[in-house]
């Protein structure tokens, strides 16, 4: 015979948070550890972190301290506040937050932490449980805690988030020198990606400043959207019948790309002094970008105003 499982409240086992459930867990560390991934031990209740008493502080395999908040509820902000603030109040590395109902934007909370912080946060749900007329007893599932994956994915965003940053810091002067010369991209602002573009006087037709991490381009990209690979083509083509009199115009020869197979074409000049991560060779790549474009709009401007499509 098989019995059913019911959940049981937790008010009917824990009445009180502080005096009862805390104070069971301290005893009970053993059903904590079979939910995590490290091994806990020596648990203190109301150990003191600075102005506030921490519910459990424990220790791990290594004797480094672990603060543990307890809430028989649903998660709030209260509690996550006092959870991370009880880490750094002791100088701990973990910290555990058991709930009874964790709500997403908590869960989504702490994998940000993991991502972000040399800490390990790791949340998990309390229920408790019994079959037929048994006693009750505890379960703790994991919730969320942190991972390799977690810790590569927030090292990728930090790196993104520094490659964001410095691109703009190189288009913010790579616009300010442009300004100096030439009025094609003037009213455009700096921005966070590879590339930063200006219309070339037909739909679908751009002038772009390219900066990679170790070179840049400056190109006329044609691109009419999912639709206008054939028009995209046709145009390349129509340029292309005129290669010899724009390279001459723009002094010197260029990469003419129609990308068979790819929606896109482009025509550039390939910029290779340095990229985005050379920033001491910043003003001399700028300069030759900006160099590059004026001589390719120059070259290419009579020609995409022929254009009859």
């Amino acid at each position: 015979m098989i019995g059913k499982l019911q959940r049981v409240p937790l008010r009917e086992v824990w009445q009180h948070e502080a005096l009862d459930f805390t104070t069971w867990l301290e005893d009970n560390l053993d059903v904590l550890n079979d939910a995590l991934d490290i091994t806990l031990s020596s648990a203190e209740r109301e150990q003191s972190a600075g102005a506030f008493n921490v519910d459990l502080v424990a220790e791990d395999e290594s004797g480094n301290p672990v603060v543990i908040e307890n809430q028989l509820g649903k998660s709030d902000h209260d509690h996550l506040g006092k959870l991370i603030t009880y880490l750094t109040a002791i100088d701990a590395k973990t910290a555990i937050w058991i709930v009874s109902d964790p709500r997403p934007e908590h869960v989504r909370a702490i994998s940000w932490l993991n991502e972000s912080s040399p800490a390990a946060f790791y949340l998990l749900k309390v229920e408790a449980i019994k079959i037929g007329d048994s006693p009750s007893a505890p379960l703790l599932t994991l919730i969320v805690g942190p991972s390799e994956e977690s810790r590569q994915a927030g090292r990728t965003k930090k790196e993104l988030a520094e490659r964001y940053a410095i691109r703009k810091q190189f288009w913010t002067g790579l616009l300010e020198r442009a300004r100096a010369k030439t009025k094609l991209h003037a009213n455009i602002s700096p921005s966070q990606h590879g590339y930063l573009g200006t219309g070339a006087g037909k739909y679908g037709l751009g002038y772009n400043y390219v900066i990679r991490k170790n070179d840049g381009d400056a190109e006329l990209y044609i691109d009419r959207g999912k639709e206008g690979e054939a028009e995209n083509k046709a145009i390349f083509d129509k340029l292309a019948e005129s290669k010899d009199a724009i390279e001459a115009a723009f002094g010197g020869s260029l990469n003419w790309q129609r990308l068979d197979g790819k929606r896109a074409c482009r025509i550039k000049q390939n910029i290779d002094l340095g990229g985005y991560r050379d920033e001491s060779k910043w003003p001399e790549i700028q300069a030759a970008m900006i160099d590059a474009m004026i001589g390719l709009e120059k070259a290419l401007k009579p020609h995409i105003a022929k254009l009859k499509v």
